[in-house]
Formats: C-alpha cells, sequence, structure tokens
C-alpha cells in the first residue's frame, strides 16, 4: 500500500507523543526547559548538516547555492504575502483553546510548527515517502518512524500536546508525495531533493533559533520556499542549456 509508511510514521508519532505528554507533565520547569534547549541545539545541528551537505557538494551543478537562496527569499515573500505565520499562530490558538489547561498560549502552535518541520524536511522524508509510493516499500519510513518516535517523546515533554498536530502535516506532506509517486511514477531530480533539503536545513536554523530563545523568526512564512526549490532547479536546467553550461 502506497500510505503504509505514511501511516507508520503517523501511529509512532501519536504514540511518542503520549509518551511525552506523561513523561513531560512530572518533570519539574527547568529540565523542561533543558529539554528545550537540547531540542534546539540538536536542531541546528540538523538544519546546519542538510544546508551543508548541498552547498559543499562538489558535484552539484554550478549555481545550486544561488537556487536555495533566491528559493528562500521568494518563498519568504509569498508566505509573507499570504500571511502564513499569523494563520498557523491562529490555528494554534484555536487548538490552545481546546486542548490546553495551564500551558502558555504559545506551546500549542510552538509545538506543532517545531515538530512539524522537524518531522518533515529531511531527505528521509521525500525518499521514504517517493519509495513508499512507487514499490510500496516501507523500509526509510520505518527509519524514519523510529527515529521520531523518540523525538516526539522528547518535543512532547518540552513543548507540549502541540506535537500531536504534527500528524496532521505528516499525513498531508508525506501522504501528498507518496500519492504523487504513485501516480506518476519516478523522475524525480536528485538534485531538485537535495535542494529541497538545503531549503529545509535552513529553515530548521530558524526553528533552532526560536527554540533558544535567540531570535523569533518567522520559519512559517519560508515554507513557500521547499516548493519553491524544485521548480527553480527545474528552471536552471533550460538556462543552464543555453549558456552551455
Amino acid at each position: 500500500m502506497f500510505l503504509s509508511g505514511t501511516l507508520l510514521n503517523a501511529l509512532t508519532v501519536v504514540i511518542g507523543t503520549t509518551v511525552g505528554l506523561v513523561i513531560g507533565s512530572r518533570m519539574p520547569q527547568r529540565i523542561q526547559q533543558t529539554l528545550t534547549d537540547g531540542l534546539g541545539l540538536f536542531t541546528l545541528v540538523i538544519g546546519i548538516a542538510l544546508a551543508l551537505q548541498l552547498l559543499l557538494d562538489r558535484t552539484a551543478p554550478a549555481g545550486t547555492d544561488l537556487i536555495v537562496l533566491a528559493s528562500l527569499l521568494v518563498g519568504a515573500g509569498i508566505g509573507e504575502l499570504l500571511r502564513l505565520t499569523e494563520r498557523v499562530d491562529a490555528l494554534g490558538d484555536w487548538f490552545q483553546r481546546r486542548l490546553a489547561r495551564d500551558d502558555r498560549r504559545s506551546k500549542i502552535s510552538e509545538g506543532f510548527v517545531t515538530a512539524s518541520l522537524v518531522f518533515c524536511v529531511g531527505p528521509l522524508t521525500i525518499l521514504g515517502s517517493i519509495q513508499n509510493g512507487l514499490s510500496g516499500d516501507i523500509q526509510l519510513l520505518a527509519v524514519k518512524s523510529v527515529l521520531d518516535l523518540f523525538a516526539s517523546i522528547a518535543f512532547a515533554a518540552a513543548l507540549g500536546a502541540g506535537v500531536y498536530l504534527s500528524v496532521l502535516t505528516i499525513l498531508v506532506v508525506q501522504g501528498g508525495l507518496a500519492t504523487a509517486a504513485w501516480l506518476f511514477g519516478s523522475g524525480l531530480d536528485p538534485v531538485a531533493i537535495s535542494a529541497a533539503s538545503a531549503v529545509g536545513g535552513v529553515i530548521l536554523l530558524g526553528v533552532g533559533f526560536r527554540l533558544l530563545e535567540i531570535r523569533r523568526v518567522r520559519v512559517v512564512s519560508f515554507l513557500p520556499a521547499l516548493l519553491l526549490a524544485p521548480i527553480f532547479v527545474w528552471l536552471a536546467g533550460p538556462l543552464r542549456a543555453a549558456l552551455g553550461q
């Protein structure tokens, strides 16, 4: 089944979040804060690794770094025009009123956005979903599910019930990629996948800054860049051919 890996991933996040909430409710505030700092540092490391994987790749076509930059800038502009940050915050506030009791107003949105980005911008998400859609093989998504299980425990313990909402993002993003692969077959450009992963890495840096309270980066506004990166890579192909590169 081409959605089996996505459903498995969603289930493990639900289980991990539930465990994390039980653990988190018994933790002193200082431990929750330290957990949040640890998640912030780890998110920064993952973001840097994803970004540098493409930017330092000597086999990548010339100008790929500019494609990543253009995707981020244009994507941010689109995100701000669409007021994506405000819309997600409003959604978080809506869930906050229905799910939270003693949490701060920002925790639902923070848990939702943070977990969604960490779970859905890496190469395992893209490659695993495509593999699942093409052949029904869930091997990569099974590995990702195990990783997300433990990550969701930590996120939920530190950030609360908003992590549950990331399941919706997993179903939409991974399910959409798997469905597209099932419908249209193979043929995704590896450079396009790498560019999207690099953009995701830069976005994760913004998430890390937020968790560490360095700067409240409006990370949601950058999400259109994930879609623009593969498009710009595709558009750059004919341009390189015309220039003889």
